[in-house]
């Protein structure tokens, strides 16, 4: 039985309890639009990351404006995702130990699930915990393509463990995938675009590579939010795994404006002294890894500093009118790490609760 109190559908934005979680559904939903369609203008499949809404509510919305299917982070997620019926996974790390590979052979058996590896060890325990259920999964190489976190080294390295992987039973080769993560939320345009396309090239390059090896190659993943529009346009990337797109947060807003906020966090002020407020929400419920969290709503606030049940904001201009009891909007520059401490998500429209809908995938770390 749950004690925490869940606002009914048509309250009106400003009477949810605080700290809430508040999306602006119509916002995220033309989000979810303009990725796909930029996609079909360019004959690129979009595979988003399900790892920014952690839900199967927004999966579902992304794979019926046309995603192929959705990407997660963990076991965990992928589990919440196929047990809401979402059948076709990708899980986009490395998957290590007998126990979550036999979770992961318990899923595919339910779905078509592919997973990346990056070594041999790993390959060969998931071949034979694939077989001993009776089942396939598919696989995919992660390549090393300048981010220097995980993966293979491009070219031979990546091609030895394809042909492994080809040769196993109970394994799919698949293709592989890359990363260009030191370079999504790059401001500088041009280096932004500099650094995914020697990323994407050297993806491709090695998929060529493996093809010429006698292979088949029918993935070659890659791309976030930041280097959609770069990545996506190089000739043999087959998909994209944006995440962020969906909400956007104040780091990516901070690239571009190609999708606009739909994602941020409603608080109450608490307290209002000499120059500054506090309101109650604190690291507990808005993340700073990435900076603090910006003021959208008055203008003339300025966060300075987080606790773990208070934020400090400096204010002038409106922000100066601000009193006990009224609400401040806040943006957080990490829109992740931010869902991922919310059971809920208060989803808005027209300026009224449409639905609380809980967050499933959260707190899924393994």
């Amino acid at each position: 039985m749950t004690t925490e109190y869940i606002a009914a559908p048509g309250t009106p934005e400003l009477e949810l309890e605080t700290p809430a979680l508040v999306i602006d559904i119509d916002v995220a939903e033309s989000n979810i639009e303009r990725l796909q369609q930029w996609g079909r203008d360019n004959n690129m499949d979009i595979r988003p990351h399900s790892k920014t809404h952690k839900t199967p509510f927004f999966a579902r919305k992304q794979i019926e404006a046309g995603a192929i299917g959705v990407c997660c982070a963990k076991v965990g997620e992928a589990e919440v995702m196929v047990a809401a019926g979402i059948k076709d996974i990708m899980i986009t790390n490395q998957i290590i130990g007998e126990q979550k590979l036999r979770r992961l052979a318990s899923l595919a058996g339910e779905a078509n699930l592919v997973v990346a590896v990056e070594s041999e060890g790993n390959t060969r325990q998931m071949s034979e915990i694939m077989t001993a259920a009776g089942v396939e999964i598919g696989v995919i190489v992660e390549v090393n393509t300048g981010m220097n976190r995980c993966g293979t080294a491009p070219g031979e390295e990546t091609i030895v463990l394809s042909k492994m992987i080809d040769a196993l039973p109970g394994l799919r080769y698949d293709g592989m995938m890359g990363y260009e993560g030191h370079v999504v939320a790059n401001r500088d345009e041009a280096e932004r675009r500099a650094g995914a396309l020697a990323s994407a090239t050297t993806l491709v390059d090695t998929a060529e590579q493996t093809r010429a090896a006698g292979l088949d190659v029918k993935i070659v993943s890659a791309a976030g939010t930041g280097t959609y529009n770069i990545t996506g346009k190089v000739d043999g990337i087959t998909d994209l795994q944006c995440g962020s797109y969906i909400f956007m947060d104040g780091d990516y807003l901070g690239v571009f404006d190609d999708f606009d906020p739909a994602l941020s966090v409603l608080t109450t002020v608490i307290s209002v002294q000499d120059g500054y407020v506090v309101t109650d929400t604190g690291k507990k419920s808005i993340s700073e890894d990435r900076g603090l969290p910006d003021v959208v709503e008055p203008s003339g606030g300025t966060v300075v500093s987080l606790s773990e049940e208070h934020c400090k904001i400096e204010v002038t201009g409106d922000a100066a009118k601000l009193r006990v009891g009224d609400r401040v909007r806040l943006r957080p520059t990490h829109g992740d790490t931010t869902i991922n401490m919310h059971s809920h998500y208060f989803l808005i429209r027209d300026g009224k609760l449409e639905t609380a809908l809980e967050i499933s995938g959260r707190g899924r770390v393994r």
